[in-house]
């Protein structure tokens, strides 16, 4: 199959800059999100009807978000976007299949794709050799030749972007605009650059098709924004001393709640979104009803507030799935950093999850982009640099220890004690059936580490009276490959180091003890790949996979099976 080269206007740019992507899909609903050269109205036909919207800006980039609203449930529908009357989207002599919108069925057994950690570098030899292939863009073209099963989602679980390790042609960008030698250098430095990084990671023609019939949700990790963001109060405090970083963070923040964010939301839940309401409400505040909304302050202010306040905005949300419900958790924007109380989630944010966390479902699925269960020997390392960073060894062990911290990242659910311990009762007491029927799996669904493995708490039922499996299961990366060296760390820490550092942490007063022991059952691997979970009734499976060159063809990779596990009900 050859990626079509996209449709020029002859009048100028063409039209439909970025998109179109399919975000949330409910049972009855659907949205749409597109960028454009410029103001328009947006429109979505399917199944003889249309639905509409009008651009909003920011920073001078103009984008919609259509709500497609009462369709059937369990439905499919081919569909086509048009701007200002004209369609965009299929474009003229598409090799690719027309996008579909495929509404919720409950009958129907849910097939959800999960990964994290992808580099937007070229699908070519070099591109290859130096990042591994493409796991996405891999699964996109045997999904376009009908190899595949179609999934229902895919959820990005972190860095969709790198915005502190950048690839060519965005460094090109960049000096075109300001000298590298100017801080942050090659890394991103506010919207505009946002913007076009974007665009680079979701050009490519055989994503940009399977982002626009593939339902997706997504969840910021640290390179999002920059590596180690929000890992200590000294970070916290150390980067704000540099004179970029305010402009970073900011249009990391707001480029984030415009590309990735608000197609997250339900139409119910967008409504009720106070920045998102100015697009509902129309140009009230302009001149003329009509004039396109420009939302630039109220997303800025609304990041501001956010970098003072965390709790004054939730990124976090939920999608029900009919036999399952995912839960996907900010574990990076809602840290409490206080030395002496650090947990990764604030009270707010706690309190949310623990009303998200109940029972009377089939599968209970929680995406938290950093694993809630390392590897046991790495959480012990974690948890022990936690309490030394604390100066319970004194000053100077404090500092070396909050150095290692951050220059290893040991910063995961382990190193934020307090938050890890509530969570992981909340999840017990769903598992013993004290918040509703108890599911038959607890799977929190994870990235960020380079590596993918399966771990399962041990003797769950026997141990702590649980009637569902608890599970981690890690899909990382979709492309950027870990060193070797590290690779061999990783794989110590999963099995040679556990009885080591079990060891170490066991005769330390201040170590607290995990909640439940757990093992990693299966992996790790190393692989880039995109893992799939799939409900078969009250079991469930998932299998990793990833994208193998064959006979020196590099833009048109075949899907290979990485691993694959079946996990029965109960513990």
């Amino acid at each position: 199959m050859t990626d079509p080269a996209p449709a020029q206007d002859p009048a100028g740019p063409a039209p439909l800059v970025l998109g179109p992507m399919l975000r949330y899909v409910g049972e009855t609903d659907a949205t749409v999100w597109v960028e454009t050269a410029s103001r328009a109205v947006v429109t979505v036909n399917a199944g003889g009807r249309e639905w509409s919207a009008p651009t909003f800006k920011a920073k001078g980039h103009h984008y919609a978000l259509v709500v497609v609203d009462g369709l059937e449930p369990g439905g499919e529908w081919e569909y086509a976007v048009g701007i200002d009357g004209a369609q965009v989207w299929p474009e003229p002599g598409s090799a690719f299949p027309a996008p579909r919108i495929r509404t919720i069925d409950r009958r129907r057994p849910t097939r959800l794709l999960f990964g994290s950690c992808r580099t937007t570098v070229p699908h070519d030899r070099e591109g290859n050799r130096s990042n591994g292939v493409d796991a996405l863009r891999t699964l996109a073209l045997a999904l376009a030749l009908g190899e595949q099963e179609w999934p229902d989602l895919v959820a990005f679980l972190g860095d969709q972007v790198y915005a502190d390790e950048t690839p060519e042609a965005m460094r090109e960008f960049i000096a075109s605009r300001r000298s590298l030698d100017e801080p942050p250098g090659t890394e991103i430095k506010n919207y505009e650059e946002y913007a076009h990084l974007y665009h680079l990671a979701w050009g490519d023609e055989a994503n940009r098709w399977l982002l626009s019939t593939l339902p997706s949700c997504m969840i910021f990790d640290d390179h999002d924004i920059r590596d180690d963001w929000n890992t200590s109060w000294s970070w916290h405090e150390e980067i704000n001393r540099t004179p970029w970083w305010h402009e970073r963070l900011m249009g990391g923040l707001s480029s984030y709640w415009v590309y990735q964010h608000i197609g997250n939301l339900s139409p119910r839940e967008l409504a009720a979104d106070k920045v998102y309401a100015r697009v509902l409400e129309g140009g009230r505040d302009d001149d003329t009803e009509s004039a396109e909304v420009d939302l630039t302050e109220a997303v800025f202010e609304l990041s501001r507030r956010v970098d003072r306040h965390p709790d004054v905005y939730r990124w976090s949300y939920r999608r029900d799935l009919g036999d399952s419900r995912l839960v996907v958790v900010d574990s990076r924007a809602a840290r409490v950093l206080q030395p002496d109380h650090r947990s990764m989630l604030d009270p707010a944010e706690l309190r949310w999850l623990d009303e998200q966390l109940t029972g009377d479902v089939d599968h209970l699925l929680i995406g938290t982009s950093l694993p809630f269960l390392l590897p046991p020997g790495l959480h012990d390392l974690e948890a022990i640099d936690e309490v030394l960073a604390r100066g319970t060894r004194g000053r100077l062990v404090a500092k070396a220890a909050e150095k290692a911290r951050q220059s290893i990242d040991l910063e995961h659910w382990a190193a934020f004690n307090d938050g890890f311990a509530e969570v992981f009762d909340m999840v017990l007491q769903v598992a013993r059936g004290a918040r509703g029927a108890a599911p038959a799996t607890v799977v929190f669904l994870s990235g960020d580490v380079h590596n993918s493995y399966l771990a399962e708490v041990v003797d769950a039922g026997a141990r702590h009276g649980a009637r569902s499996r608890i599970v981690q299961a890690v899909c990382s990366p979709i492309r950027n490959p870990m060193p070797r060296m590290v690779r061999v760390m990783m794989s110590a820490f999963a099995r040679g180091l556990v009885r080591p550092m079990r060891f170490v942490a066991e005769r330390s007063q201040h170590v607290p003890e995990p909640p439940c022991s757990w093992t990693v059952t299966d992996g790790p691997w190393f692989d880039n790949c995109l893992a799939q979970l799939t409900v078969q009734d009250r079991d469930l499976s998932i299998v990793w996979r990833g994208g193998e060159v064959r006979g020196g063809d590099d833009e048109h990779p075949v899907l290979t099976t990485v691993a694959s596990v079946r996990l029965p009900a109960g513990s």
